[in-house]
């Protein structure tokens, strides 16, 4: 008995180590041309998670078996940090502007069955929080969107310069994405995502002699139906065919997913690469610290979160498995001296905000 228990402990260590190795390669190959590491990229804090506790109950043994799960952790440990921060930075708010950028998730408008919305309680969030610069992604008018527009500057105290791209869904509501700013606009543009709903925006800002570049993105989601079901429903489902008919949907979308968002990064980083200022990228990557887009994205960038936050950098908590998707990645023209998720429950998404000034 023992020895059937030692070789089915075995046997899962060796699969979730593996897992585990496959995920790394996930921020190096194109899921246009080879999409199955993407999928465990996606899986990374949970397939470390296992391998953790495999190697806390091979410890426990004082079986030298936990060395499997030490050396495949060891050799990807880098992109732990990029999910979790150990160690509690100083934290300085001195001569700094304020960027927040927040997926709204439309406002819950087509959540809400009696028809309320979370536009209320964000928007005093907003105002609460006072940022210098936010990046608002699923942004949701309903009516006039010059009129939405500059109500919500109203509501804002009427401080705020505005860049809104926004996309018609019928019935006169419209969505998008939208950048404001406590600094004057000197021009604005957008990028194109062919045959795609992703929204990418490009604002340049003058702070005070300076011109900065503020980047505001929502990549192409995962599209996934039945939002309101969980992974754990699709796959308890007492009809088996319409289960794998189900999780075989659900695979469809993530690798479609996976291959527009990467050639979407390839887009937007060969526009900020020919950028003349500093820029700041922002937004809703929907996609992790161990994928393509996040490596493609950073590449000569700074992520906010590694830099000063403290913490686990879950962002996402919606119908689906918690985390990291959303980003305030800067130039090295910036320090960044504060970082911080705001847990809020107006989204499925949680705003996250990050303190800059310039290099002297």
């Amino acid at each position: 008995m023992k020895k059937l228990l030692y070789k089915i402990l075995l046997s899962v260590n060796i699969i979730f180590a593996v897992s585990l190795s496959i995920s790394y390669l996930a921020v190096i190959i194109n899921p246009e041309n080879f999409a199955l590491p993407a999928f465990f990229g996606l899986a990374y804090p949970y397939l470390l998670l296992i391998n953790i506790i495999l190697v806390v109950i091979w410890a426990m043994l004082l079986r030298f078996e936990a060395l499997i799960s030490v050396l495949i952790i060891a050799i990807g440990f880098t992109h732990f940090f990029n999910y979790i921060q150990v160690f509690k930075p100083a934290r300085d708010k001195t001569n700094t502007f304020k960027v927040l950028s927040y997926n709204v998730r439309m406002f819950n408008y087509f959540e809400n069955k009696r028809g309320l919305t979370s536009e209320k309680n964000v928007l005093n969030f907003l105002k609460s929080q006072k940022p210098d610069i936010f990046c608002l992604q699923e942004f949701f008018i309903s009516g006039n969107p010059s009129e939405a527009e500059a109500e919500v500057n109203t509501v804002l105290g009427g401080k705020y310069f505005s860049h809104f791209k926004i996309l018609g869904t019928g019935k006169n509501r419209y969505y998008g994405i939208a950048t404001f700013s406590k600094y004057p606009i000197i021009k604005k543009g957008e990028i194109i995502h062919p045959g795609s709903s992703s929204l990418s925006i490009y604002t340049d800002i003058l702070i005070q002699n300076d011109t900065f570049r503020i980047y505001n993105n929502h990549l192409q989601s995962f599209r996934l139906m039945r939002m309101e079901r969980s992974f754990l429903e699709e796959i308890t489902a007492a009809d088996d065919k319409k289960t794998l008919g189900e999780v075989k949907d659900i695979s469809v979308s993530l690798k479609k997913g996976f291959v527009r968002r990467a050639l979407q990064s390839q887009v937007v980083k060969n526009h900020i690469n020919k950028s003349p200022y500093p820029v700041i990228v922002a937004g809703d990557f929907n996609d992790t610290p161990v994928s393509y887009v996040y490596r493609k994205l950073r590449k000569g960038l700074n992520d906010s979160f590694v830099t000063s936050g403290y913490g686990a950098g879950f962002t996402y908590k919606g119908n689906y498995p918690p985390n990291r998707i959303d980003y305030i990645l800067y130039d090295n023209a910036l320090i960044n001296s504060y970082f911080e998720i705001i847990k809020l429950k107006y989204s499925d998404h949680y705003p996250i905000i990050a303190y800059f000034r310039k290099k002297v």
